[in-house]
């Protein structure tokens, strides 16, 4: 089954990496572009054909290695 995971800071964290993106983006013309906020996304592919004990699995992936809980939201979805 494959997994993907989006891993984006919280809110209230600064993302200086998406500020200095909008920026190149004003000075390429991209003028409209109010903000940017950066993350990641992981694929995973995992040998289980239950959905709810992949998608639990793979959040404790999350909770345990791919996301910084303190600074970092992420989202899991089946990807099909």
């Amino acid at each position: 089954m494959k997994l993907r995971v989006y891993v984006t800071l919280k809110k209230d964290v600064l993302d200086p990496q998406g500020s200095a993106i909008k920026n190149s983006l004003h000075n390429i013309g991209f003028k409209s572009v109010s903000d940017v906020r950066q993350g990641k996304v992981f694929e995973l592919n995992i040998n289980e054909n239950d959905e709810n004990k992949s998608l639990k699995e793979t959040e404790e992936m999350c909770k345990k290695l791919l996301a910084n809980l303190t600074i970092e939201d992420f989202k899991v979805e089946i990807a099909e």
